[in-house]
């Protein structure tokens, strides 16, 4: 499923399938995630790398082929690809162990064709082995939404312990963090849509302590808080439900406006920052403790051939937890 011009919906289109270059493989692709960035990639809200782009970037599949210099790698391995495709390796982020902030990097399904299609390449050295308790179409939405989730979930704790966290956006990022942090100990609040039942019921029924309106207060002061709805107005909201020294942390690529806000709810040591896609680390620490705390993602599949029907689903939050296409 090919997109042309942003905003013009993806089109069905066959090719010859592509072919893996030196460090890269193929995969038969089983499973890809829709996620929120797709939706901005495909509506325009992140500018067009390439045209045409396929998108999609929680990807699992299997290897069919490998071009030369891939180690470690067989045919019929099982391996999912994340959002981040390539980095340089040579800026001062890559050399500093910060890859996500890499000068030049590559982004499955912006500036590389992605998993909506039924054959992929990725670069080897950016896949990763899926745990063997998890079906392909459980292992997608980890693969960004649980990798970004976890990502900022580190970012939040980084300067104190954090007891109560709140999500606000339960999507597919936060109920699998949920998840993680609840088997960890923390106490989750779940922070939704106003009226949007299924999304609070699903909070709940994952251990959430609480789960209410975004605008609601939370019954407790938050030790931090994680933005992962793409609305900048909860930002000032977040700082509000924070205790002194909290951290509210902006889990996603692409954020409407922040309005402006009062000092005194930044004061007090709040800190208000952002994480920025992902780094391999992060996959090799998350994937095994997800599968340790026994992480589950509530799926929603359709076949690939619907794409656009999914993307419309996740405009107007037609379903709880993740969607994923099947080919």
């Amino acid at each position: 499923m090919v997109l042309g011009a942003p905003g013009s919906g993806l089109r069905p289109e066959r090719r010859e399938d592509p072919q893996p270059r030196a460090g890269e493989v193929r995969l038969r692709v089983r499973a890809c995630g829709v996620c929120r960035t797709d939706l901005h990639v495909v509506d325009g809200d992140l500018a067009q790398r390439r045209s045409p782009i396929i998108p999609g970037h929680e990807i699992v599949g299997i290897v069919e082929a490998t071009g030369a210099d891939v180690t470690g790698i067989a045919l019929g391995d099982r391996l999912g690809v994340p959002w981040l495709g390539e980095t340089c390796g040579r800026c001062r982020y890559c050399r500093d162990g910060e890859e996500n902030l890499c000068d030049a990097p590559g982004f499955t399904g912006w500036t590389r064709d992605g998993g909506y299609a039924d054959r992929v390449v990725a670069r080897a050295d950016f896949c990763f082995p899926i745990p063997a308790g998890y079906s392909d179409t459980e292992a997608a939405p980890l693969l960004c939404a649980g990798l970004i989730g976890y990502r900022s979930w580190k970012k939040a704790r980084e300067t104190r312990p954090v007891q109560r966290l709140g999500l606000y956006g339960f999507g597919a990022a936060a109920h699998l963090l949920a998840q993680l942090a609840i088997a960890k100990g923390q106490e989750v609040y779940a922070f939704t849509r106003d009226g949007d039942a299924d999304a609070q019921g699903l909070a709940r029924k994952l251990g959430c302590v609480w789960a209410g309106a975004s605008q609601a207060a939370p019954p407790e002061a938050l030790d931090a808080a994680i933005i992962f709805a793409p609305a900048g107005p909860l930002a000032p909201v977040a700082l509000r439900a924070v205790r002194k020294g909290g951290t509210v942390v902006c889990g996603g690529i692409h954020m409407s406006d922040i309005p402006a806000f009062p000092y005194e709810i930044l004061w007090e040591e709040r800190r208000l920052v952002s994480v920025a896609n992902l780094t391999r680390q992060d996959a090799r620490e998350y994937l095994p403790l997800a599968a340790e705390a026994r992480v589950r993602p509530q799926v929603t599949t359709f076949p690939l051939s619907e794409a656009n029907a999914a993307l419309q689903a996740l405009r107007q939050g037609a379903f709880a937890g993740a969607a994923v296409l099947v080919p």
